[in-house]
C-alpha cells in the first residue's frame, strides 16, 4: 500500500515595505529559511507599496508573487486572492485591518519605542538616547500580534540586543537586523503551526510552548 503525504504547510503572506531602491532583507531571510525547510510555511506572496523597489526585486529573484499595495484596505483583497492563513509584517509601515490573531509583526526594538513614526532609523535613535540617559540597558528584537493600532497587541517574543557606548543609530540598526534574521523564521514557524497563538481579543489568552523563554522581561 502506498501512503501519500496530504499535509500542507500553512499559507503565509508577507508585508515588507522596503524602499524604492532596496530593503526586503527580512523577507529574503524568510524565503531562504523556507527553501532550506526550516520555516514550514508556503510563502504565497509578498506585498510592498513600492513598484519596482527592493522588495519586488527580491520577489522576482525567488519567484515569489508580488502584490502592490496602493491604498488602505488593499490587504484584505490581497489576502483573499492568496488564501493566506497568516500575515507576517516584516518592515511594514501601515496600519493593518483584518483578523488580528493571524497577523503578526516584527519590531526592531522594545515596544516602548513604538507607535506612529517609530520605524527605521528613528527607532534606533530613540533607543540610543534612552541608553545614554540610563533608562535602558539594551534594545531588543520584538514580535507581537498586530491590531489596528500601531505596535499594539500581545508581545510573544522579545530578545535583548546590546547597545554599546560607541554605537550610532546605523550600527545599532545593523546589529538588530542581524538578530532579526536569526530568530524571525523560527518564531514565525511557531506561530504558523499554532504553537504560539492568541484569540485576538484578550491579551491573557496568549499561548506559548511549554518552557518557552522569550516573553518580555522587565528592563
Amino acid at each position: 500500500m502506498i501512503f501519500k503525504n496530504t499535509y500542507k504547510n500553512p499559507k503565509l503572506l508577507i508585508f515588507a515595505n522596503g524602499t524604492k531602491d532596496g530593503g526586503g532583507s527580512g523577507f529574503s531571510a524568510l524565503v531562504d529559511a523556507q527553501k532550506h525547510c526550516k520555516l514550514r510555511a508556503e510563502i504565497v506572496g509578498v506585498v510592498s507599496s513600492h513598484l519596482g523597489g527592493g522588495v519586488e526585486k527580491v520577489a522576482s529573484k525567488y519567484g515569489i508573487p508580488f502584490y502592490y499595495y496602493s491604498r488602505p484596505g488593499d490587504e484584505l483583497q490581497i489576502r483573499n486572492v492568496t488564501c493566506a492563513e497568516y500575515i507576517a509584517l516584516s518592515g511594514w509601515l501601515w496600519k493593518m485591518t483584518g483578523d488580528p490573531k493571524t497577523v503578526f509583526n516584527i519590531h526592531p526594538s522594545r515596544l516602548i519605542f513604538g507607535g506612529k513614526g517609530m520605524y527605521g532609523i528613528n527607532v534606533h535613535r530613540a533607543a540610543i538616547d534612552a541608553f545614554n540617559k540610563g533608562v535602558i540597558k539594551n534594545t531588543a528584537v520584538t514580535m507581537h500580534f498586530a491590531t489596528e493600532e500601531y505596535d499594539k497587541g500581545p508581545v510573544f517574543f522579545e530578545y535583548p540586543v546590546p547597545i554599546y557606548h560607541c554605537d550610532t543609530p546605523e550600527t545599532l540598526q545593523e546589529r538588530v537586523k542581524w538578530y532579526e534574521h536569526i530568530f524571525q523564521w523560527a518564531i514565525t514557524d511557531l506561530v504558523a503551526h499554532k504553537q504560539i497563538s492568541w484569540d485576538g481579543k484578550d491579551p491573557g489568552s496568549l499561548i506559548v510552548p511549554k518552557g518557552y523563554q522569550f516573553l518580555p522581561k522587565k528592563v
